[in-house]
């Protein structure tokens, strides 16, 4: 899992390293080590500190320059006091035992020093909260099909249970695509909210053609409708998280739950008036009972759906940096020699193009020894600033 990187450099470290570099202009060959590990490895005191870097987890390293021009890479696991004291948070909360492949799945990037103090407590006490209320949810699942008919109170209560049993395997099957978008892809949304709501959608569609597809073969309900729900559940799971980033841009103000409040006003109006207009459309002759009649209503509905949130979405102007308005402010910059507004920059985002496929591809927070990692990289750095 990749880190934060946070890039900090003595006020001294641009001179001596100007002066030093004029000596050797090939290759820095790097050496890390561990301060920590290996006392006798640290820096010496005539050896400036050309560059500190700071990891989300706690680590930090330190690179130093030589009088030979060698570049050394000192890794500091209790770096400061910060960092012990992020690291005796984390023990305190008892998840030391817990390996670092699960907490990167569970917890934010950067736990604690990423979230609040009562992050962790609350987070605790909802896990249980939720399985309480989906035992709830399966328990009045079966009484609601036992309403409609399948099985009674007195009858074959067997058969409601079965049935109950396999609505809810349903639900679960879809449960696991939450888990996994939320585990292994809850950084994407603060950067692009407005692409990965637009993919939610798209994939939310995908999984409405199972669910029409259990009326064509009915024996086939559950693997179908599980398909139906795994891909809607990762669609949610796409929607959700950014929709928060665009709350949080809507709350200037600091007003955070007075605007998620009235956001639930307008989803509920228009949840009202969407059932009974489905209700009168489900009411025209013929169509229930004609499957592709059924499925072209369906698809024009749907189109039209995709059409008004992509609309939507074109109309928000966010005021900061993401890669993609990044790279239109340097194009404009570079080929019309103007800055762009925020209004105009986000105007000509696009919101369905995909950041790994955009070329030139940047790539944030990267370590230096990364950067400098070959003489290649190094000699065109050179190239590019003759002066040193």
């Amino acid at each position: 899992m990749s880190y934060p990187l946070q890039l900090s450099s003595p006020g001294l470290a641009f001179e001596s390293s100007k002066t030093r570099t004029t000596k050797k202009a090939h290759h820095f060959p790097t050496l890390c080590c561990s301060s920590l590990q290996h006392p006798s490895l640290q820096e010496k005191p005539d050896n400036e500190v050309i560059l500190l870097e700071r990891y989300g987890n706690g680590t930090a390293k330190r690179y130093t320059l030589d009088d030979a021009v060698q570049l050394q890479g000192f890794l500091e696991k209790n770096g400061s006091e910060n960092h012990s004291f992020e690291d005796s948070r984390l023990s305190e909360a008892g998840l030391s035992w817990l390996p670092d492949i699960l907490k990167d799945f569970i917890l934010p990037a950067g736990f604690p020093g990423s979230v609040s103090d009562d992050y962790l407590q609350y987070m605790v006490l909802q896990f249980p909260t939720n399985i309480t209320g989906w035992i709830c949810h399966t328990l009045v699942t079966s009484s609601l099909l036992k309403a409609v008919g399948a099985g009674s109170f007195t009858g074959t209560a067997a058969a409601a249970s079965a049935a109950a049993i396999r609505w809810v395997s349903k639900d679960g099957i879809g449960s696991l695509g939450r888990l996994f978008i939320g585990g292994r892809f809850g950084d994407l949304f603060d950067d692009d909210p407005k692409q990965w709501r637009m993919y939610a959608d798209f994939i939310g569609s995908a999984g409405s053609i199972f669910d029409l597809t259990t009326q064509v073969y009915p024996a086939y309900f559950l693997p179908l409708a599980s398909l139906g729900n795994l891909t809607k559940a990762v669609a949610r799971g796409l929607k959700d998280p950014s929709f928060r980033v665009i709350q949080n841009h809507f709350a200037v103000s600091g007003n955070l739950g007075e605007v998620a409040a009235k956001e639930e006003v307008w989803e509920v109006g228009a949840q009202l008036l969407g059932l009974a207009l489905g209700i009168l459309i489900l009411d025209t002759p013929g169509l229930v009972k004609s499957f592709p009649l059924l499925t072209s209503t369906w698809m024009s509905m749907r189109l039209l759906h995709l059409w008004l949130r992509y609309q939507s979405l074109s109309v928000l102007r966010f005021d900061t940096i993401n890669l993609k308005r990044a790279r239109i402010l340097i194009k404009s910059h570079i080929l019309q020699s103007r800055v762009l507004g925020c209004v105009d920059c986000n105007q000509d985002e696009n919101i369905l193009s995909w950041e790994t496929f955009t070329r030139p591809r940047i790539i944030f927070g990267v370590p230096l020894e990364e950067m400098i990692g070959g003489e290649r990289s190094v000699a065109k750095v050179y190239l590019c600033l003759p002066h040193l």
